[in-house]
């Protein structure tokens, strides 16, 4: 019988990693499988084609008196001293009927927040939570430590650049939610990027001092969806006179899943031991697996929740949908942006299995696009921080040493990448 003890375990353990590496990677691989079933808009339609089927409605708008002033964070149960930045969050109704409210973390720059640029950051999956991934392990300004209680500043956080917003999107994943249970069942990539629509123009009624700032999407995973389809929503009601305008300048995402293949993320380190530990301090510097089993207790302890004006929530990182629609082909929607003058960059890190960087760039070659600056390394300290070539209204960067999410396994490349795309510049090429 005691030889059989270590065969008893292996269950246990088993679920242990499925705790810790149900992250945005497998939602990805997940959605790949099932979306064979589910419902596609035509690869031959472009999402300005749905739009212009689809009758206009107007956004629903509430009065957002008084709101930034209750959004804003006092401080965070366990956050290092001496922050030196505003951080605010709360929920926005995007459908009163239906109850559909989402959830936003916003940390504004510690120098230069009256000029820098806005930006909005979304997670992927589909389903998996921008505020648990974005801010509090990849970009954000904080990470958790092995505690599950106390903070640690993020000293490559890209709030040093933009004034960055964190989006939970759709309703259901995270701290987001809708009242109507039905939801869960009916969500795509439709409603997703309306409902972001509807949320980013009340969000700046409520923070009006962004109105005319210059405004930049980016995002990671299935985001390389919503970021394209939302920018395109954005222009085509900005040329609706009645609906405000966003200053919409740029996107930025990293590379999209590739096709429906099977592939294992075998670079990928894997949380071997998911409990907390008392008296350990994190760094930045080092990728640690386990960070997802940090996050989930930080953000389900009723202190916490509290300081992020939430109510009460069993927050997870990521949420299974019944996902009803989405673009097979996401390129049209890109090309129709580079069309209209914006600027177009797509990331990617060069261990990331799940979208190869060989995989993006024959995406990109079969585009046929004049080169205009060859492919060429950049660098970061006398060291290559990646690979970038510069096309007529594209621009393709990898990050050298980076995995699928590539802020958490790379950041201070992440930063300079991203930090060179706001100012409109290719990264240092010495």
């Amino acid at each position: 019988m005691q030889s059989l003890a270590p065969l008893l375990l292996l269950p246990l353990l088993f679920s242990l990693l499925l705790f810790c590496n149900a992250n945005q990677e497998n939602y990805l691989h997940s959605h790949l499988k099932s979306r064979i079933s589910q419902n596609s808009i035509s690869s031959s339609d472009s999402w300005s084609q749905l739009h212009a089927q689809r009758e206009y409605s107007p956004v629903f708008l509430t009065s957002q008196d008084g709101q930034m002033q209750a959004d804003k964070i006092s401080t965070l149960p366990g956050q290092p001293d001496n922050v030196d930045f505003d951080q605010y969050s709360g929920y926005i109704t995007v459908d009163p009927q239906a109850g559909r409210a989402l959830f936003y973390y916003f940390v504004e720059s510690p120098t230069n927040s009256s000029t820098n640029p806005l930006v909005l950051w979304l997670n992927g999956g589909p389903g998996c939570s921008s505020f648990g991934f974005g801010a509090m392990e990849e970009l954000g300004p904080f990470r958790v430590n092995s505690d599950g209680k106390t903070l640690f500043r993020n000293n490559y956080a890209w709030n040093n650049v933009a004034n960055v917003i964190f989006l939970e999107s759709p309703a259901g994943v995270g701290f987001s939610y809708s009242n109507t249970s039905a939801d869960y069942n009916t969500t795509g990539d439709i409603r997703t990027a309306g409902d972001a629509y509807t949320f980013l123009v009340n969000w700046l009624d409520r923070f009006p001092q962004y109105k005319d700032r210059d405004f930049y999407i980016t995002g990671e995973s299935y985001a390389g969806h919503y970021v394209p389809q939302l920018a395109y929503t954005i222009l085509i009601n900005n040329k609706r006179t009645n609906q405000t305008v966003i200053n919409l300048k740029g996107i930025a995402k990293s590379s999209d899943e590739a096709g429906d293949f099977e592939i294992n993320n075998i670079y990928a380190p894997v949380c071997l031991n998911p409990v907390l530990k008392n008296g350990s301090t994190g760094s930045v510097n080092f990728f640690d697996p386990c960070s997802d089993t940090y996050v989930e207790y930080y953000l389900n302890t009723a202190e916490v929740q509290g300081a992020f004006h939430v109510r009460p929530t069993a927050w997870s990182g990521c949420r299974r949908f019944h996902w009803t629609d989405w673009q097979s082909n996401i390129w049209p929607t890109i090309q129709s942006l580079m069309t209209s003058g914006m600027r177009v960059w797509l990331y990617s890190g060069d261990i990331d299995a799940n979208v190869p960087v060989t995989s993006t760039r024959y995406a990109i070659n079969s585009l046929k696009l004049p080169v205009e600056t060859a492919w060429r390394p950049w660098y970061l300290d006398d060291e290559v921080g990646g690979y970038v070539v510069g096309y007529k209204g594209l621009t393709f960067v990898t990050v050298r040493g980076a995995g699928h999410l590539v802020p958490s396994y790379q950041p201070q490349r992440a930063l300079t990448m991203i930090s060179s795309f706001l100012q409109g510049v290719l990264p240092p090429s010495s």
